[in-house]
């Protein structure tokens, strides 16, 4: 385990990481910050833990979308999957018969 530090809205946070996954967690950190950067710019008058909510709510949302295409992918492969074996069975049971 490794301790790291990361800035978020300007505050430090600490972390334990695994050696591999220091810079995966320092992109992570830095695309929070800069999301929550970027509502904080727009909703000004709005406290900050709003800002960091709505800008959590973005991000889970933007996953959703990404998790349900790649169920879609999934799905559409699978199917695929399915007529190409039923294609080959059909066609060596052709020629077996023949």
């Amino acid at each position: 385990m490794k301790s790291i530090k990361v800035s978020i809205l300007g505050k430090q946070y600490p972390l334990k990481v695994e050696d591999h996954e220091e810079e995966a967690m320092l992109r992570i950190c830095r695309f929070v910050d800069e999301r929550f950067k970027t509502y904080r710019e727009q909703l000004v008058k709005q406290p900050e833990s709003t800002v960091m909510t709505l800008a959590a709510l973005s991000i889970a949302e933007e996953l959703f979308e990404l998790r349900s295409t790649n169920s879609e992918l999934e799905d559409s492969e699978e199917v695929l999957m399915e007529r190409v074996n039923h294609s080959l069975e059909r066609l060596l049971k052709e020629i077996k018969e023949t």
